[in-house]
């Protein structure tokens, strides 16, 4: 248990939805007699859940400000039909097609941003409006039928990184973003060392730092082996690479920037934040504007992938990106969430769908082991919280992007939360 604790750097607790998520992948390699991580399946969970992490990434923001937003589903659907018949219709090329999804969705989040931000009607009822108007929209703009889209407009959904250089018998462009993922690890933690000597922090020993740099980089390669080997045509799916770029931007944004810290604090406590000087009608209506944008590109990412806009696209997914974004840690009162915990979530909710559709469990049993999932997850959140303690995933993130202890280190937004809890206790 101390070793754990030298290696993770505190509670074990903090690391239980990484522990599920890899208990959930070995439990189903061993069920379905090693099919999960094998090349195939594993790029096709990345492609059939690739815009549901999207959603997620949006989704964290709008629950950390302290809000909902029902209407992700709806207002994909509606962009990926306009986006598809824009295509076929007007003749508009494919990447301008993408470029009109994006503002559509822009438009709409301002709608709801407005609403919400400035009227001051709850983002549940906003967005549930914008649910039923949306759902509506996408039927009659697209007659109830389905909509093709031209095959370079599908790359987006369903392309892979080309191939490139000599003959390895391996993707080498896929090769080459592993290997400089594993680069891009172990700078970072090198920095974080070197930033905690120069504070004067107590820095973790040097066979943990070595440790966990091998378990990281190990997974990194692992996973970069499994997207370099699929069947002929496929590597490191295109969808996998937007979601990674996502990831990073909205990883820097929502830790880095005055405005990522500014969500939080509405999302903790909007007077106190206000008090302070933060604008909380603006940080409100960004996070709903930004949520509606990046619904528009994960519904244009699932027409790509289909080859077409239905009208029953986008049901449900709404419920998919909550359900990620509260296994991976956030709480249900706002002011506490990561990027990387709803990521983490997704992908817990994505193997154990993949998992129980490999061993043909029924659609109905499916429905019920997600909702004790969910309500497992929710209710950790919930207890922890009673007991003074930040979320998991949140406390995860804490420890690996910054040393501890060091003076004039800045204090993470679930330490702040955490802070507040325990100062109202003691008064």
């Amino acid at each position: 248990m101390n070793a754990l604790k030298k290696l993770f750097g505190g509670d074990t607790r903090q690391f239980g939805m990484i522990f599920a998520l890899v208990a959930l992948i070995v439990l189903f390699q061993w069920l379905t007699g090693g099919i999960t991580l094998t090349p195939g399946n594993v790029i096709n969970l990345f492609n059939g859940n690739s815009y549901i992490l999207i959603l997620a990434i949006g989704m964290v923001l709008v629950i950390i400000a302290g809000h909902i937003d029902l209407s992700v589903g709806s207002v994909a659907a509606f962009v990926g039909m306009v986006v598809a018949i824009a295509m076929r219709d007007w003749n508009i090329p494919w990447f301008l097609a993408i470029l009109l999804g994006l503002g559509l969705g822009a438009l709409i989040g301002a709608w709801h941003g407005w609403w919400t931000a400035y009227v001051g009607i709850p983002a549940f009822i906003v967005t549930l409006a914008g649910m039923l108007i949306f759902r509506g929209a996408q039927q009659f703009v697209g007659q109830s039928n389905s909509i093709p889209v031209p095959r370079e407009f599908q790359f987006i959904g369903a392309g892979y990184l080309p191939e490139v250089g000599p003959s390895t018998g391996y993707n080498n462009l896929t090769l080459l973003i592993g290997l400089a993922a594993v680069a891009f690890v172990v700078y970072g933690e090198i920095r974080r060392r070197r930033t905690a000597k120069a504070l004067g922090a107590e820095v973790p020993e040097t066979w943990v730092v070595v440790l966990k740099l091998v378990l990281i980089c190990a997974a990194i390669l692992y996973a970069t082996y499994l997207f370099a080997t699929g069947r002929p045509g496929t590597s490191f799916p295109i969808p996998g690479l937007i979601l990674a770029v996502m990831v990073l931007i909205y990883g820097f944004i929502s830790s880095k920037t005055v405005v990522g810290r500014h969500v939080y604090a509405v999302g903790g406590n909007r007077h106190a934040a206000e008090l302070s000087g933060v604008k909380s009608k603006k940080i409100n209506f960004l996070v709903m504007m930004n949520m509606s944008i990046i619904a528009g590109l994960a519904g244009m990412i699932f027409v790509a992938r289909s080859t077409s806009a239905g009208p029953s696209d986008g049901t449900g997914w709404e419920l998919d990106a909550i359900a990620a974004v509260f296994i991976g840690g956030a709480a249900v009162t706002g002011g506490v969430g990561t990027v990387i915990g709803s990521i983490v979530g997704g992908l817990v909710m994505a193997v154990l769908n993949n998992g129980l559709q490999l061993l043909s469990v029924g659609a109905d049993w499916q429905s019920m082991i997600k909702g004790l999932v969910l309500l497992v997850a929710v209710a950790i959140d919930v207890y922890n919280k009673s007991q003074g303690r930040a979320s998991i995933i949140g406390l995860m993130m804490k420890n690996f992007s910054r040393p501890s202890g060091g003076p004039g280190t800045p204090l993470q937004p679930d330490e702040v939360t955490s802070t507040k809890e325990t100062i109202a206790r003691e008064a």
